[in-house]
């Protein structure tokens, strides 16, 4: 029977059974005084690195939508951290911990700062056990429920639900389900740490309403705005109730690379509104990874480039339903393509200052009915810069690119921040074609004179391309599409990418009043306007709300935010719409349910409530 014949099962059983039997007969018959030494196995090599330092410590990455990112951001835009890589999250809880080292290091030396030292002494109760972790060999490991969590929200009046083609009444979501009525969301994250292994999960309950169908003119739009081969059923979407795993990986840490397998989430650029790569508006990626997650110091030929991140993956996408492969278009609602298209991707990031951060990435979706994933088409996807027509056997792949930086400003560098972050399908990169390139920018006020409690950050972003003279300028509605791949650049039917859509224009505003470093009353404003030479009549949205995080005890906090929304696509609905959002969720950190090889510090301070 030749290999190929076998289940991968039968393989890797046998495989291991081998290395084992060898390695007994190697242990009990070798004569050293010939050469060779000893055999080690896995685990032995492994309780080495355990014993190794700390940078083969692995460590948990932190969620997205932690309390942690705002105040490290607030501490850098206070210039207490010039060593953070806003483009490339999530960061580690000990990479957190080591922004956190330098900026208790320069405070040390600045005239007091209440409110960066409170920023501080949280941060530093949040991330003691990381601390007392040194990586001698004495670290038993950490076993950690981080967090359980509900949330309750009410939708009133008619939502969008469709971002690939109109529009999001919720985005930066995780790609949770919603609809008009009541949603619900109830998990908990836990994680294990131990040497150089880490176990991460986060799952939870979710449910929602079901979505009227759209009427036949709306459908149809859809069907030629989208390339589709079907009229989109009729029938409503039903309602949904189900457990869903998000962030859920195990990881292996390597002199600072974290090779990690399963569901991660990723976000590739500055700012709040989410990056136009990768963001967290769909559900995490089942991936391979491997992440750089300290800076790295380059040799002294390449120093003048500063430390350097990189990181790479290579995934499997959810809830894809259509390809034009070279028999033709194959698919249909409802039923999601066998096997589903992969994905991956790699970005590399330098501070060449302590002001200038900057990067570039690209991602390449490839594979599904029709296109075998092999060794030469994996390569053909990675260097292939030529293109083929949709559905040809030579497709390399649809592929993106992008870049994005960071530069805090001259005369104000301990105030604003500037930061920006180019797209571009199926071009070598946003810089070589910036007139047919989707740009996004924002402003970062880390505190106001006299008022050093209150932000602001606005942005700014369009995939709507103003017509210009080049050759490849691309119509409304051509980002984030593809000929090939007619699901779009979407995971489970949400945008990987920027919530403001295939061709529009859209503008945010945050404003926080921070009480104390999780407790914050925050103002937001959000306008999304549609490409008319995209969808016939095009479309308007515009969002306004509040929302405040309160911490009832020190590991029990509170979020409640009201959100009003008008919104207008007439091929959708004549008459302008409106809804009204109001949510309410509760994060419990039960730090009693918790086990670390290291003692509790008797007088650490308390921590100033939960995540939001």
């Amino acid at each position: 029977m030749k290999a190929r014949q076998h289940f991968p099962s039968d393989v890797l059983v046998g495989s291991v059974i081998g290395n084992l039997v060898a390695q007994d007969i190697y242990s009990r018959h070798h004569d050293f005084d010939l050469g060779g030494g000893e055999w080690r196995s896995l685990s032995a090599i492994a309780r080495g690195f355990e014993s190794a330092g700390p940078q083969n410590l692995a460590s948990p990455y932190v969620p997205l939508e932690s309390w942690i990112y705002p105040a490290l951001d607030r501490l850098a835009g206070l210039g207490l951290i010039d060593s953070g890589f806003a483009g490339m999250r999530p960061w580690t809880r000990r990479e957190c911990m080591r922004q956190l080292s330098e900026a208790e290091e320069k405070l040390t030396g600045q005239q007091e700062n209440n409110e960066a030292q409170k920023l501080v002494d949280t941060l530093q109760h949040e991330f003691r056990p990381e601390g007392e972790a040194t990586g001698d060999g004495d670290d038993r490991g950490t076993l950690r429920l981080e967090s359980v969590y509900s949330r309750t929200e009410h939708i009133s009046g008619m939502p969008l639900t469709d971002g690939y083609t109109f529009g999001q009444t919720q985005f930066n979501d995780f790609g949770r389900p919603y609809a008009e009525g009541w949603s619900t969301v109830n998990g908990f994250s836990a994680y294990a740490t131990r040497g150089p292994w880490v176990a991460y999960v986060r799952g939870e309950g979710q449910s929602a309403p079901s979505i009227p169908a759209y009427s036949l003119t709306t459908r149809q739009t859809i069907q030629q705005v989208d390339s589709y081969p079907q009229l989109p059923p009729g029938a409503p979407q039903p309602s949904v109730v189900q457990f869903s795993l998000l962030d859920a990986y195990v990881g292996l840490m390597l002199s600072n690379y974290q090779i990690s397998f399963g569901k991660q989430s990723l976000s590739w650029g500055p700012g709040d509104s989410g990056s136009m790569t990768l963001s967290d508006n769909a559900p995490p990626i089942n991936m391979f990874r491997i992440n750089r997650t300290t800076p790295l110091k380059l040799p002294s030929f390449l120093g003048w480039l500063g430390p350097m991140r990189t990181e790479f993956f290579f995934g499997q996408l959810e809830g894809q339903e259509f390809i034009e492969n070279p028999s033709g278009v194959f698919g249909q609602f409802g039923q999601s393509l066998s096997p589903q298209p992969f994905i991956h991707g790699q970005k590399i990031s330098f501070k060449p200052t302590r002001n200038f951060e900057f990067g570039f990435h690209r991602t390449t979706i490839y594979g599904g009915p029709g296109y075998p994933l092999t060794f030469h088409t994996l390569i053909r996807s990675l260097f292939t810069t030529g293109n083929e027509n949709a559905g040809g056997p030579s497709k390399p792949g649809n592929r993106t690119s992008g870049l994005n930086f960071s530069y805090r400003l001259p005369y104000a560098r301990n105030w604003l921040t500037l930061y920006g972050e180019g797209y571009t399908d199926d071009e070598f990169s946003p810089i070589a074609y910036v007139d047919v390139s989707a740009w996004r920018a924002g402003l970062y006020l880390s505190h106001f004179p006299r008022v050093s409690r209150l932000d602001l950050r606005v942005e700014g972003v369009y995939t709507d391309v103003p017509k210009g003279t080049s050759a490849n300028t691309k119509s409304p509605g051509t980002f984030y599409a593809n000929s090939t791949w007619l699901s779009g650049y979407t995971n489970n039917g949400s945008l990987i990418g920027s919530w403001v859509g295939r061709g529009g224009q859209g503008a945010q505003a945050w404003s926080n009043y921070w009480f104390s470093p999780r407790n914050r009353l925050q103002f937001f404003f959000r306008h999304q306007k549609v490409s008319q030479e995209f969808i016939p009549g095009g479309g308007s949205l515009t969002d306004v709300g509040v929302r405040t995080d309160y911490s009832l005890r020190s590991n029990l906090s509170l979020s409640v935010s009201v959100q009003h929304e008008r919104w207008l696509f007439p091929v959708i609905h004549l008459n302008p719409v409106r809804n009204v959002t109001a949510s309410v969720g509760i994060v419990f950190e039960p730090q009693r349910l918790f086990w670390s090889s290291h003692p509790a510090t008797a007088d650490a301070p308390a921590a100033n409530g939960g995540r939001p």
